[in-house]
């Protein structure tokens, strides 16, 4: 009866860890915000103890911290070079892992959130963002390795919490598109060295582009 109950209260700290993971990486919670526990009770719907778990959880993770209550993380801008480096590392990881894992529709739809990237003049930064970070969480999904994919999302909060309102230009976006392309179609001839090497390139490229614009 014991583990039933454990079993049952570890799942629904797990489902609100989840969700608030959700919340943060899509800037519903903000860095530097405070967190309440009987707000995120309310708005959860859910008891204090499994929010105190899911926050402690998404301490552990990077996600949060503790200053007299809990805070949303923020990034220091001095490591964006050190996010980048690891970004790249893991985004040409799964990528190789994918050449070697993905199945006929993972790269179907990859294929299909490539061409919808590709009528970029048409797409608000926002919509071209949701569309990215699909193709590239789709490719983790692809390697087949659950550890990688805790990377990967660890990173991603990172990446985008830089909140650096950098705008690509035309050319830019164009050549992005052409690198996605080059992902995909070492993916499709199952060439590992080359799936990694194309991640790799996409990532410091992206990097060459937004360092610059930040001012350390």
């Amino acid at each position: 009866m014991v583990s039933r109950k454990t079993s049952a209260g570890e799942f629904i700290a797990s489902d609100v860890r989840n969700r608030l993971r959700s919340m943060i990486l899509g800037a519903e919670l903000k860095p530097g915000q405070r967190l309440v526990e009987d707000d995120l009770c309310e708005r959860l719907n859910v008891g204090r103890t499994p929010v105190r778990e899911a926050l402690l959880l998404l301490q552990g993770e990077g996600f949060l911290s503790r200053e007299r209550g809990w805070v949303v993380e923020t990034i220091d801008r001095s490591q964006v070079h050190a996010i980048f480096e690891s970004r790249a590392a893991i985004e040409a990881a799964t990528a190789r892992l994918a050449a070697r894992h993905a199945e006929p529709g993972e790269l179907e739809a990859l294929a299909l959130l490539i061409e919808a990237m590709e009528p970029a003049e048409s797409l608000t930064r926002g919509e071209l963002n949701t569309l990215n970070t699909q193709f590239h969480k789709l490719i983790v999904t692809a390697s087949k390795n659950m550890f990688l994919g805790q990377f990967h999302e660890r990173t991603q909060f990172h990446y985008w919490m830089l909140r650096v309102p950098i705008l690509f230009s035309e050319a830019e976006i164009k050549e992005t598109n052409l690198q996605h392309r080059r992902i995909l179609d070492a993916l499709v001839k199952g060439d590992e060295d080359e799936a990694e090497r194309a991640a790799r390139d996409h990532v410091e490229a992206t990097m060459a582009i937004v360092e610059p614009a930040i001012q350390l």
